[in-house]
């Protein structure tokens, strides 16, 4: 719990004794003050000169003298100082007890610092599902970094959490490519290449859309082959799996370079024959009804218009599959919730589908979330894989991993290669991840390469500099970290330099606002998990990491280490330790790894 949240327990226990107002309703009325003059908390006497029928100022004035200095203190923590100023009461928490409560538990725990408790809740999160027969670009490079940072976060936070990836592996755009692909490219199979196939297949499917355009004649060739391989036609299916095959490969290539892992995998080709089942299990049962051939549910009572579960060629669509994967979810993996990682353009697909499994009564309808997420766009406008203007994730993998390269060889040209590419790796990933996280998931990301680039700016690679300055500060004051020889047990979850730290720095020496807003910020990091978490916005770890990077840059600056006097000194190696655990523990939730060395 923070610090200024225990604090607020303690004053409003304190308030309701001496005026019988409930602590419920105190807390809510107690506030952190925004300027230290008026000290850490303050509590507004209004609401209390009604009931006790006297003004405002005179109620702050005697609960000044009533509230003893030993209900203040509790856990560790104690009220320095009271003071009523007009109307207010206000509160100044005792510094140094801020400081030790902090920094011991960051010490202690390490990097299970802000791990919440273990929950029985069993959650599903569905995210990346990309087509195959089309190129990955950033717009799936969004939505990949997004669930698995939020997979990463809500296991810290205690949760049960099952990854998991649905690539639509069947559909009009296979058939497209799979149309284009033979009638026009595979008369000459040396043209096929030996790397990035699917990668190819995406540009073979932007050539069928340019192809079909408006050709009626064309665009019945395309459907015609959608329908052969839905009914099993041998070619095509040995074609498909032989395609799908080239475009799987890529993407978990692309999944291990971005260090994405799945436990789950779904195929759109697996639910088909099911979710045609149960669309003719709710026509059969009045649920569904027929219209012009096709089977749809009437929703406009609802105000979700028509929702189509089957054409009337008999081949199925993404909501056919949808009802039959939202059963096998619930029945065969036993999850308690169901969060689908999909793009804001879908809002209206998933309202119709959740009501749809509603009226079907399945009875986890209510289960199931919609995490929606904005586009990706270019600066001159919306991407499309149909159209052809996207930006390639591999191009934009390549691209960035380049800039960095030059930027680690400005700095250390003495390194050897393989270190240099290695700090680029890692630059260059979390350059790309960060850029995509550190916007809420309802803002549309305009996409600009420079700045993911700017080392300057608020980037992963500033974070990581922070980081990276933290190692080397506490590297070149190595001494302050030899751990008393009498006590050579390591405990559990802290390395030895912590605990030396932990048992010898005098934390009452941290006194500067520079050192206060830093250990208050350290302090927010578990509520800022547990806040991330049951929100699902990881852009709330992105946006603390920045802030916590900027406070130590502030601290780094005005208080000095090395010629600190050797206690003071201590104290601030200690908080630096502190800072370092914090920003690796949180990097980390976010899928981004640090560098000692930058």
């Amino acid at each position: 719990m923070h610090p200024e949240t225990i604090c607020k327990e303690i004053i409003a226990e304190a308030i309701s004794k001496e005026t019988g107002k409930g602590k419920g309703d105190i807390l809510k009325l107690l506030a952190n003050t925004t300027q230290p003059k008026f000290g850490d908390i303050t509590f507004p006497c209004f609401a209390l000169s009604k009931e006790l029928k006297k003004s405002p100022d005179k109620i702050a004035e005697e609960l000044k003298g009533k509230i003893s200095r030993d209900a203040l203190s509790r856990q560790g923590f104690s009220i320095q100082k009271v003071e009523a100023v007009g109307a207010y009461l206000n509160f100044f928490i005792k510094k140094d007890s801020i400081a030790k409560n902090v920094l011991n538990k960051v010490l202690k725990e390490g990097e299970t610092y802000g791990k919440g408790s273990r929950k029985t809740e069993r959650v599903m999160i569905e995210f990346s599902q990309p087509n195959t027969h089309k190129a990955f670009h950033i717009g799936h490079l969004r939505n990949a970094a997004l669930g698995d940072s939020l997979v990463r976060i809500m296991r810290f936070n205690g949760y049960k959490v099952i990854g998991a990836n649905y690539p639509g592996d069947i559909g009009a755009h296979v058939a497209k490519c799979l149309w284009c692909l033979k009638k026009y490219h595979l008369k000459d199979i040396s043209k096929i290449p030996a790397e990035k196939r699917g990668e190819w297949l995406g540009e073979i499917y932007v050539e069928a859309v340019k192809r079909i355009g408006d050709n009626n004649e064309l665009k019945k060739e395309a459907t015609i082959v959608g329908q052969k391989l839905e009914h099993g036609d041998k070619e095509l299916t040995k074609l498909w799996k032989q395609t799908r095959e080239w475009s799987l490969q890529e993407f978990k290539r692309i999944y291990k370079e971005l260090g994405i892992d799945f436990d789950v995998y779904f195929f759109e080709s697996e639910v088909e024959k099911q979710g045609k089942k149960v669309v003719l299990e709710l026509l059969k049962k009045g649920i569904a009804k027929e219209s012009e051939g096709a089977i749809i549910m009437d929703l406009r009572d609802y105000g979700l218009d028509i929702f189509l579960l089957l054409r009337s060629d008999g081949t199925s669509l993404y909501s056919t599959k949808d009802i039959a994967l939202a059963k096998e979810k619930f029945e065969k993996y036993k999850i308690d919730k169901s969060v689908y990682v999909v793009g804001s353009e879908q809002k209206m697909y998933f309202q119709q589908l959740f009501k749809t499994l509603e009226l079907m009564g399945f009875e986890n309808a209510k289960k199931c979330y919609h995490l929606s997420y904005e586009l990706v766009m270019l600066e001159e406008g919306k991407m499309s894989s149909r159209e052809g203007n996207i930006v390639l994730y591999s191009k934009l993998a390549s691209d960035v991993f380049k800039k960095a390269l030059e930027e680690v060889e400005k700095r250390h040209n003495e390194w050897s290669a393989e270190e240099k590419e290695e700090a680029a790796r890692k630059i260059a990933l979390g350059a790309m991840k960060f850029s995509l996280l550190n916007q809420d998931n309802n803002k549309v990301i305009v996409f600009n390469t420079a700045k993911a680039l700017d080392f300057e700016g608020e980037t992963a690679a500033y974070v990581q500099y922070a980081y990276t300055r933290a190692s080397s500060i506490l590297r070149k004051n190595a001494e302050e970290f030899k751990e008393d020889k009498k006590d050579n047990k390591k405990e559990k979850g802290e390395s030895l330099n912590s605990k030396s730290l932990r048992k010898s720095a005098d934390f009452s020496k941290l006194e500067t606002n520079a050192e206060i807003q830093l250990i208050r910020k350290l302090a927010e990091f578990p509520d800022i998990i547990s806040k991330a978490s049951e929100e699902y916005k990881p852009f709330l770890m992105s946006k603390y990491l920045l802030e916590l990077s900027k406070l130590f840059t502030a601290f780094y600056h005005e208080c000095p280490i090395i010629k600190a006097e050797p206690e003071l000194r201590k104290a601030r190696l200690a908080l630096v330790e502190s800072v370092r655990i914090v920003l690796k523990s949180g990097l980390s939730l976010i899928g981004i790894e640090v560098l000692e060395r930058m």
